[in-house]
């Protein structure tokens, strides 16, 4: 399992995006990682506002994809998953529920106008305000 000083100085790619690391959090029994990205909404808008998203992942999902020098999720700790070049989708435009490096993911509404994703078999206990709380989120 990767530490957070290794989780500090890599990126992990996730919906075509490079999240930051930003903390480890434990909530009911399980170890899990905080990674943000601040990006703008399209810039077709005529006042673009900026997008906070979060990603929270269990810590021992996390593998380092050595060829590429990046973070990767994968559910078995150890398999770093074939990378797939997709278009990118605005997040206003995403689907509430996909697939991504094989894992069901779930996207929920966080605090302060924050999109929080999340593993879809996690989701209903993470995407929470309780879960929010948790993880520092609120």
């Amino acid at each position: 399992m990767l530490t957070a000083s290794d989780l500090e100085i890599n990126v992990l790619e996730f919906r075509q995006r490079a999240f930051q690391f930003e903390r480890l959090a434990d909530y009911e029994g399980t170890d899990y990682a905080v990674f943000s990205r601040t990006e703008t909404e399209s810039e077709s808008r005529f006042r673009p506002r900026l997008l906070h998203l979060r990603l929270v992942v269990p810590q021992a999902w996390i593998v380092y994809d050595e060829p590429n020098d990046l973070l990767a999720i994968a559910r078995d700790g150890t398999t770093v998953p074939v990378r797939l070049s997709e278009p990118v989708v605005e997040v206003g435009a995403e689907r509430r529920e996909f697939s991504e490096q094989g894992i069901p993911w779930r996207r929920g509404d966080g605090p302060n106008g924050a999109f929080v994703y999340a593993p879809a078999e996690l989701a209903d206990t993470v995407l929470t305000p309780e879960g929010f709380a948790a993880l520092g989120l609120a």
